[in-house]
């Protein structure tokens, strides 16, 4: 009995190796099937068996995809966050975690957990007083909200990032750094004229890099939230559509103010002769055109290049 009890258990042994070793090799999850086809020479029972003594052991973790059931490595952080919760309350937070920063609704939560509603607003309410989760309204539709862990920054998708603040679009904030851009610019030009009779030199003296740009705003410490390069190049890209700028790229060493080896630069033009308002119409420049549809986040009814244009 007892050699008999010994090889039971290292058979035991060895298939929990193997299913640890096929989840390895599959992290987003391993399901029966796939299980099944993999690890051969085992009973349905015994497979059983090894995964209840994983999943006691807390080393797996069991998701639900549709109407399957994925298992899955824990790993020891996610094992400590949720450790006491029921197995509901383990699927949705896995189903949040995987979302990551850019959140998930509750409607996917619900799909992909193959819960009823009730059953996924009362594990959501659990994990909002845990402090596991929270939920977060996106920019793109007022009454929508995503859910992500709780000690995650939101993607700026959902934000909106630095031009928005409570769903609401800054568009004062964003015409004064619109306007302090192109001062800067200006500024740089009218210097590089006066420093040189050379059209070649002056056009070279006149450009600036968004990181110089950056710098300068920064400084005039008109920011409440702190704004990157890469808003910069945003605002310095709607005054070139309104052709008051030009972008020239120029190959640089790499460092932390360039990208790939390539550095941005911006210099203020000034155009010869005024077009005429059809050219300036801003729909024929906008880079977001596809996306602007009425209710969305960009929309000809709270455009303010649209507004501007009308006005004008």
């Amino acid at each position: 009995m007892t050699e008999d009890g010994k090889e039971v258990s290292d058979m035991q042994v060895d298939l929990e190796t193997r299913i640890i070793q096929l989840c390895q090799q599959n992290p987003n999850g391993v399901t029966d099937k796939l299980m099944q086809a993999e690890i051969s020479g085992t009973t349905v029972k015994e497979r059983a068996h090894g995964l209840n003594r994983l999943l006691s052991q807390d080393r797996l973790e069991i998701l639900k995809q549709g109407k399957q059931l994925l298992y899955r490595l824990k790993t020891s952080d996610n094992s400590q966050k949720v450790k006491g919760a029921d197995n509901e309350e383990k699927i949705v937070y896995q189903i949040i975690e995987d979302a990551g920063n850019k959140g998930i609704w509750i409607r996917d939560i619900r799909f992909k957990s193959n819960l009823l509603l009730t059953q996924v607003n009362k594990v959501l309410k659990s994990l909002e007083g845990k402090k596991l989760i929270k939920a977060v309204k996106s920019v793109s539709a007022s009454k929508k909200k995503v859910y992500m862990l709780y000690n995650l920054e939101p993607d700026r998708s959902i934000t909106g990032g630095a031009w928005y603040s409570d769903q609401d679009f800054e568009s004062e904030f964003v015409e004064v750094l619109n306007q302090q851009c192109f001062k800067f610019l200006q500024q740089k030009l009218m210097t590089a004229r006066e420093a040189t009779n050379d059209p070649i030199s002056e056009r070279n003296a006149s450009y600036a890099s968004s990181k110089d740009i950056w710098k300068f705003i920064n400084e005039l410490g008109i920011s409440k939230v702190t704004l990157s390069a890469e808003d910069i190049e945003a605002i310095l890209d709607t005054l070139i559509y309104d052709g008051k700028v030009e972008k020239t790229i120029v190959a640089s060493q790499v460092t932390s103010g360039s990208t790939g080896g390539m550095t941005r630069l911006y210099r203020a033009v000034e155009p010869l002769i005024e077009s005429t308002g059809l050219m300036r119409l801003p729909c024929g420049v906008c880079p977001v055109m596809e996306e602007c549809q009425e209710g969305g986040a960009i929309s000809p009814s709270n455009c303010l290049y649209m507004k501007q244009w009308l006005d004008y």
